[in-house]
């Protein structure tokens, strides 16, 4: 017996999803897709074979994600956000495999972003709506613009911190190790 929601006017072909999720009305999910508990996947999505969604992420209308992309828990897809998974792409002609896309644990995406294929945003990360993402994105950075650059270090609560990498919201610190931030 399925314990999660599709709506009537979705096409959801996979029987790999997770309790409590929702699909809604003019979804598509291919056979292959696996999908996660209590996720909320949107009006107007499409997703594909080779594409692995995890627990509680939110993929808001008008996200189409393609072979090759995996979310992990946690992830908000903001609406219209565009991946790619092909950087060479011919009518009728296919790679031998497609690149891989990584949106780790808690990232977060802003409305029609693009995210460019074989790129990996880390945990906690943001990236600013509009923005073309043509690089691998580091954990606890808000990144924006075309193409997306650094703009600050951000607390995992979402709050930039502060130039002693504190966050003035929650009051938790930071710091940087190898050129890479993480909490203390």
């Amino acid at each position: 017996m399925k314990s999660y929601f599709v709506h009537p006017q979705a096409i959801v072909e996979t029987n790999d999803i997770g309790d409590d999720s929702r699909i809604w009305a003019f979804a598509h999910v291919l056979p292959k897709a696996k999908i996660g508990s209590n996720c909320n996947i949107n009006d107007h999505t499409f997703i594909e074979n080779e594409v692995i969604i995890g627990n509680n992420v939110t993929v808001k209308s008008g996200v189409y994600i393609w072979d090759g992309v995996t979310i992990q828990d946690n992830v908000f897809i903001g609406p219209n956000v565009t991946f790619t998974n092909d950087l060479r792409p011919r009518s009728k002609q296919y790679p031998p495999e497609f690149l891989q896309t990584i949106l780790e644990e808690w990232a977060s995406i802003g409305a029609n972003s693009t995210i460019v294929a074989g790129n990996t945003v880390g945990k906690y990360a943001m990236v600013g709506a509009g923005s073309v993402v043509t690089k691998n994105i580091p954990n606890n950075t808000l990144w924006y613009g075309n193409p997306a650059e650094f703009r600050s270090y951000i607390c995992n609560c979402g709050v930039k911190l502060n130039e002693m990498l504190q966050c003035s919201e929650c009051h938790k610190q930071y710091f940087l190790e190898g050129g890479f931030i993480v909490e203390d």
